[in-house]
């Protein structure tokens, strides 16, 4: 194979003013982590309220229609493939805005803008369908006592999800939590075929101009890895320090 080795190609000139490759990377890098973040929060806020409705206690009308949404939320959005929900928002959304608001959506901004909303949202109701489970999983891991006795002491439903069920819940699922967080961010690469300019998308464009394939890759490579590693790491410490002990470590001290 006559392949050019050159592990420095991040440092040459990219030929657009003075800036070097190393640079697109590091832009790519930082709209990763907006789109990362960005559809983390909505799936954090979107998954826990649809999770604590999948758990509410099936006795008042409006409580069993509060499961049964919950309960199409996650048959709809985690049977849909990412990619075909991430077309509906950059495609087909714009379409059934009303004239200004589509005016504003499909000229005013600038098209790196709507893609980036656009993946952000797609990204963060797809992840919130799995995130629903896990909280109510939780919820429902937790002893029936609790409940009763929060009842029996006067508290109302939202005070005793507020108060004793979702602080307990939430270090219960932390785990599957910190690897959901991880593949957020992973996911996020899906943006690059909207044409948001991010680490995959960056990576792309330097092989192509380099032919450096092997050295560019091994790059973006490395930058996912220390990344979701240092993710992992900071998770487990607050893991660790959130810990029940006989819920989440067996009972050992």
């Amino acid at each position: 194979m006559n392949y050019t080795w050159n592990w420095g190609v991040l440092f040459n000139q990219t030929g657009v003013g003075s800036e070097v490759y190393w640079q697109w990377l590091a832009k790519g890098f930082g709209w990763l982590i907006v789109i990362g973040t960005s559809g983390w929060l909505i799936a954090l806020m979107v998954g826990t309220v649809l999770g604590i409705m999948r758990t509410l206690p099936n006795t008042t009308p409006i409580n069993k229609v509060a499961r049964m949404l919950g309960t199409a939320y996650v048959n709809f959005f985690r049977n849909v493939p990412l990619l075909v929900q991430l077309f509906f928002w950059f495609y087909v959304m714009p379409t059934w805005l009303s004239g200004d608001l589509q005016k504003w959506w499909l000229q005013d901004i600038h098209p790196n803008t709507s893609a980036v909303i656009s993946a952000s949202i797609g990204l963060g109701l797809f992840t919130a369908a799995r995130i629903v489970e896990q909280v109510r999983t939780g919820i429902e891991s937790l002893p029936k006592g609790q409940s009763n006795a929060s009842y029996a002491l006067g508290f109302t439903t939202s005070q005793v999800y507020r108060y004793v069920l979702l602080p307990q819940a939430f270090r219960v699922i932390l785990p599957p939590l910190s690897s959901e967080m991880t593949n957020c961010y992973k996911n996020a690469s899906v943006a690059s075929l909207v044409g948001v300019a991010e680490l995959i998308s960056q990576t792309k464009t330097i092989s192509e101009y380099t032919q450096n394939t092997i050295e560019v890759y091994a790059f973006a490579t490395l930058i996912y890895l220390v990344f979701n590693l240092t993710l992992i790491f900071l998770m487990t410490k607050l893991e660790q320090k959130l810990r029940i002990k006989g819920q989440i470590d067996g009972g050992l001290a």
